[in-house]
């Protein structure tokens, strides 16, 4: 379990700067719920879908994250 919160800390802190469309924060939420699983000895595919709904979900949803930009 340890070396997989320091992969998940490795893995997230190039996606802090880019979390501004919902297509990143899928990404990001991905990669965390993959992890998430991996941990808790769960099915990593079904915590990467998870993840990444939430991630995409979360570009309406005030968290203290920059807000997401609608167009390119």
């Amino acid at each position: 379990m340890r070396k997989s919160l320091i992969l998940l800390a490795l893995l997230s802190t190039p996606l802090a700067g880019c979390m501004q469309d919902p297509a990143s924060r899928g990404l990001a939420g991905a990669a965390a719920g993959a992890l998430v699983a991996d941990a808790f000895d769960e099915n990593i595919i079904a915590g990467a879908a998870i993840g990444g709904l939430a991630g995409a979900a979360t570009c309406g949803i005030e968290l203290g994250l920059p807000p997401c930009n609608s167009g390119y």
